[in-house]
């Protein structure tokens, strides 16, 4: 550590990671089209945005047995990075397999559901709309987000399939699940579980927490990275091993499982790249049947009735829903390569940006504010909001307030000022009820400058109050609503760190934390680490020009309202939780003595 040059280095789970700002490149996102679209492979084999692109499509044709659903959330599973790496055997197969979403239109003979319906379903692809048959439908319980529904048909279809249709499991019998912390391994364990099997279950030591928290214990664990586990539960069971395996693993893995039923038993085969012919199985394995298989050979009919079985299950709490994490679909390239590595617990779900609803309602903390005000007027004239809210603590009685409402409303604005302290729950909450939210901007924010050694509980708290208190009421007062944007007016402060600003840099320390929350959760949130603005606003009015000079010596040079405004744009549609949004002067930074290392390096790459 001490030999390697890092000014600072976090260990988790025994690695070394160190921070570093990037630059946003250009394979890191997919761009979206502004109509209908659908992700497919370009052909190249890379997990890029070269190779996954979403391209423009027309609307399907319903039918008469069709729902046409718009799509919020997508499930992800290692047979989308197989396609896209032109590794999956079928070279017709498309990304893409399970989502949830709106429904917005059906067909002539579809009963069952109605426009606005939240469902989730087997989709055919992964894109902003699909037309789906209405048998492979179901409706979201309430509750849910559309992250984790989005999740449940593909694992859980598949668990339910190979353990009930396939394996035809009994209670009593035991099971072995390999990969039991991926997705369908975790289904499979509570359906096994659920039906009284006596579950064993292989996973990275890493991630054997997870299995014991599912209610497996050390005895029937072992690890999926080496062969040990077919010496372990052959002693376990006193040789007798399992009567069924749930296989994702393949060659000598394959082939130490195989050996783990020596009273015969059933193989269900769920990976792709070692199948075997299963004459050849019954002959070196006496008793054991052979099983491969892909949920989507399974017909239409009967992956209906498995869900109607499935979602009974969670209706009546015999089984929960699984983990799941969510990204922004415009990070797949950047998931794909997540899960190649089987870094994830659980389940993996993408979250599809929408427009702001003309007819919803955009509030902004600080939107009396000069930044809060230049944002209000962008959305107007650029993203055509209608209806706007602004919260200041003085409202309309802040200076230009009034100008500002005149000159939004000449523009075709509806606009509301109320005088409300974001940080104060209560009033909030009264503020918001009744009110058709679309998006949620929090510009609002105060300084309270001191040496760090020198900092007072007072300031510390006038500082956090206004963004994080702000912050965290704002995320839970709306998190169960359907918006389109919620952006947090963040600071380099919090990435770079700034003299005698330590609170500051806290609070917006907090800010990318939450979008990084939301995010996670399936969420809308972006985080922008601002730099300098040229236009002074009341938190920059009493900068001497000395200050501004030493910024810009630093690197930091101030941004023209233009420039701070396509920063915003390229922000909120890069789907990234955090971008530092600031104007950067290289030379400078090359030859300052005070720059941080973390941007020094950006400027070397």
């Amino acid at each position: 550590v001490l030999a390697c040059g890092e000014g600072q280095l976090a260990v988790r789970r025994g690695t070394f990671r160190v921070p570093r700002v990037v630059r946003l490149a250009g394979d890191a996102v997919v761009g979206l089209p502004s109509d209908d679209w659908l992700l497919g492979v370009a052909g190249s084999g890379t997990l890029t945005s070269d190779n996954l692109v979403a391209r423009s499509v027309v609307a399907g044709e319903l039918g008469a047995t069709g729902v046409r659903v718009a799509v919020r959330s997508a499930g992800v599973n290692f047979r989308d990075v197989l396609i896209a790496l032109g590794m999956y055997p079928d070279a017709d197969a498309v990304v893409g397999g399970e989502g949830a979403g709106v429904v917005v239109e059906v067909g002539s003979d579809v009963t069952g559901f109605v426009p606005g319906d939240r469902v989730l379903g087997v989709f055919p692809g992964l894109g902003s709309s699909v037309v789906v048959d209405h048998r492979v439908l179901a409706k979201i319980p309430d509750g849910w987000s559309f992250g984790q529904a989005a999740v449940v048909p593909a694992v859980m279809l598949t668990a339910y399939h190979a353990l009930r249709d396939l394996a035809d499991v009994r209670r009593g019998e035991r099971v072995l699940v390999h990969a039991g912390t991926g997705g369908v391994g975790m289904a499979a364990i509570a359906l096994a579980r659920a039906w009284g099997l006596e579950v064993f279950a292989t996973a990275s030591p890493g991630k054997w927490e997870v299995l014991r928290s599912l209610g497996v214990d050390d005895a029937h664990i072992a690890s999926s990275r080496s062969l040990d586990f077919e010496e372990k539960f052959l002693a376990v069971t006193g040789g007798q091993g399992v009567d069924v395996v749930l296989n994702s693993l393949a060659y000598e893995f394959t082939d130490a499982s195989f050996r783990l039923l020596p009273r015969g038993g059933r193989f269900v085969e769920m990976g792709l790249t070692d199948l075997r012919d299963a004459a050849q199985v019954a002959a070196a394995h006496p008793g054991v049947r052979y099983e491969p298989f892909t949920l989507f050979d399974v017909g239409v009919e009967r992956l209906g009735e498995m869900l109607a079985a499935v979602m009974g299950l969670f209706r009546d709490g015999v089984v929960e829903p699984l983990p799941v994490s969510a990204w922004d679909v415009r990070r797949v390239p950047e998931v794909y390569r997540f899960m190649s590595q089987a870094r994830h617990v659980g389940k993996v779900a993408l979250t599809l940006p929408r427009a702001l609803d003309p007819e919803g309602t955009v509030l902004i903390t600080g939107g009396t504010g000069v930044l809060g005000g230049l944002l209000a007027r962008h959305l107007v004239a650029g993203y055509g909001v209608r209806n706007l809210l602004l919260l200041s603590r003085r409202g309309l009685a802040a200076d230009g307030a009034a100008e500002l409402v005149a000159e939004l409303e000449a523009g075709g604005a509806r606009v509301a000022v109320v005088a409300c302290d974001a940080a104060d729950r209560e009033a909030l909450r009264a503020v918001l009820d009744g009110v058709s939210l679309t998006g949620v901007v929090h510009a609002a924010g105060v300084l309270a400058d001191g040496v760090f050694t020198d900092l007072t509980d007072g300031q510390w708290s006038t500082v956090l109050r206004s963004k994080v208190d702000a912050a965290w009421n704002l995320h839970e007062l709306t998190a169960s609503r359907d918006l389109a944007m919620f952006a947090l007016f963040s600071s380099v402060a919090g990435v770079l760190g700034s003299p005698g600003q330590a609170n500051y840099a806290a609070a917006n320390s907090y800010l990318d934390a939450l979008a990084q929350y939301r995010q996670h959760r399936g969420l809308p949130a972006t985080s922008l680490a601002w730099g300098f603005w040229e236009q002074r606003s009341g938190m920059t009015g009493h900068l001497a020009a000395r200050d501004t000079a030493r910024m810009s010596r630093s690197g930091l040079v101030p941004m023209t309202n233009e420039y701070g405004l396509a920063l915003f744009d390229s922000a909120v549609a890069s789907g990234q939780p955090v971008v530092v949004a600031a104007r950067l002067d290289t030379a400078a930074i090359a030859k300052s003595g005070v720059v941080p290392d973390v941007l020094r390096r950006l400027v070397r790459a």
